[in-house]
């Protein structure tokens, strides 16, 4: 007899129906499964044969065949488990066939019968009402993950038995809702703007940073407070909205990184990965490509503390995605593409020894050996960059001024309304630095003094095309900030202040 039980799997965030279709006719006892299964969905046999034993039921010592629909996309995980047992408890008649009509199932099965947790749950519902369903069942520990989706019906169950019993309408599972504001708890702050001493020239940058979604480079002697300052960066972020915050959940949920009763991110992430990380981890990838520490940082900050430390090809790899706001991942099986809209954080010394250019201790490197130390970033690279910055040594003055400066809550004040004014001007949740060269032509007309302020920095400085529009963005979010609808000569000239590293370290 042939049963088919609807499940879900996941190509990269976009989820699609899998027909599980059960087969179980006469012949030598067996058990194939097929449909281009990987490792964990091959060992459901095993698992589901000891959790319908041990459920009470009968496992049939018959010919078992399952097909998991379409088979020319791979299936992934133990997701699978519930539906593969459903339909083999339909096909021989221990329960109706039709019980399993309109419903999805998603869960692993563990031995004893209970129903264990699985990762991507979120993703995988999102998509339910466009493809027609409303009802689903999912482990009791993805309750809440899934119940984010309002327009559909979500089932916790805890075992085969009481999932079983529900199908029968002998004790009805109660629909799971989540009341999605709880979730929302405000800032979580780890550190504050005020704690930072000084370095008021480097939060003015941040701040100008946050307002337009910019990518930052800090150069500066060790404990300069280039590491604090990145921290704090998150705290004067604006909240992330709802349909950002789901944005962002899809993604850790598919990663396995959502916390135990907190299945919805409200917090900005930030990302700070150590810089021997390989170049999958970073861009995202593997056999079966997952997302990696730029896709989690997405609408955050990825933050690559010796930035010069870091693998050559994990560094190059990260151009196309800071351009495009997206990972694309080719591999074999699969093409998959992630979202990767972050603000880029870099920090990294001067030189090898970290002293060139300190006030108060002298460099110990060669000229060949900073020229080296510096090239570690590429031209390229450090074009993509919008705003260089100049981290300098504290003075004992600085360290022993015990007056508080400004706080995160003052400045992220300041950063909302500038955020607020770029999504009136574009219509849309979009900063400054992802605007198109025909939103620049539109949104960024300079007089012709400011012009000429640019002409002479482009032609002094020997900047890109790239560098040229990227000061023009900068010099659009420093006039949002200060509340101008034109950008003034002022603005320009603060922008090109940012772009003084490429000639001071570089020489271009």
């Amino acid at each position: 007899m042939l049963t088919i039980v609807r499940s879900l799997a996941l190509n990269g965030l976009e989820s699609y129906i899998v027909r599980v279709e059960v087969d179980v006719s006469s012949g030598l006892p067996g058990f194939e499964l097929v449909g281009l299964p990987d490792a964990a969905v091959r060992e459901a046999k095993d698992r589901v044969r000891a959790a319908i034993k041990n459920a009470g039921f009968d496992f049939p010592a018959r010919r078992i065949t399952v097909n998991l629909a379409p088979a020319d996309l791979k299936k992934e995980g133990p997701v699978y488990d519930l539906a593969i047992s459903l339909g083999i408890l339909a096909s021989t008649e221990q329960i109706d066939s039709g019980l399993v009509n309109g419903y999805i199932f998603i869960g692993e099965l563990s031995l004893d019968g209970t129903i264990q947790g699985v990762n991507g749950v979120l993703p995988r519902v999102s998509l339910l009402p466009r493809d027609g369903y409303d009802q689903v069942i999912v482990p009791l520990e993805n309750a809440d993950e899934a119940a984010l989706i309002q327009d559909i019906k979500v089932y916790p169950t805890a075992n085969l038995n009481q999932l079983i019993r529900h199908l029968q309408g002998e004790e009805p599972i109660t629909p799971h809702f989540v009341d999605i504001n709880k979730f929302y708890t405000g800032h979580n702050l780890s550190g504050d703007m005020a704690e930072v001493r000084g370095q008021l020239a480097v939060k003015r940058g941040l701040e100008v940073a946050a307002a337009g979604g910019h990518n930052v480079l800090m150069l500066g002697s060790p404990g300069s407070g280039k590491t604090m300052l990145a921290r704090r960066l998150p705290g004067i972020l604006p909240e992330l909205s709802l349909d950002e915050a789901l944005e962002v959940t899809n993604l850790y949920s598919l990663a396995g990184m959502l916390q135990s009763g907190q299945p919805l991110i409200t917090e900005r992430p930030f990302r700070s990965p150590h810089h021997n990380t390989s170049t999958s981890a970073i861009v995202g990838g593997g056999k079966y490509p997952k997302p990696g520490e730029i896709s989690l940082a997405h609408l955050g900050v990825l933050f690559l503390d010796e930035v010069a430390e870091f693998r050559r090809d994990a560094l190059e790899a990260l151009r196309q995605p800071l351009e495009d706001g997206v990972v694309s991942i080719s591999r074999v099986h699969a093409s998959i593409t992630y979202p990767a809209r972050i603000m880029l954080i870099a920090s990294m010394n001067p030189c090898p020894c970290g002293f060139l250019g300190d006030v108060e201790r002298e460099c110990t490197c060669t000229p060949l050996q900073v020229q080296r130390y510096l090239n570690r970033l590429s031209g390229p690279l450090l074009d993509r960059f919008d705003i260089h910055i100049d981290v300098p040594r504290l003075t004992f003055n600085d360290l022993e001024n015990f007056q508080p400066g400004e706080s995160s809550v003052t400045i992220r004040q300041r950063v909302k309304l500038a955020r607020e004014i770029q999504s009136a001007r574009f219509g849309k949740a979009m900063c400054n630095a992802d605007m198109s060269p025909l939103q620049l032509k539109k949104y960024c007309q300079l007089n012709s003094e400011s012009s000429d302020l640019l002409r002479a920095a482009f032609t002094n400085l020997k900047l890109s095309a790239r560098a040229h529009n990227k000061i023009i963005k900068v010099a659009r979010t420093l006039a949002d900030l200060a509340g101008c609808q034109e950008i003034q000569v002022e603005h320009v000239a603060e922008a090109v202040q940012y772009r003084g590293m490429e000639r001071k370290y570089w020489n271009t």
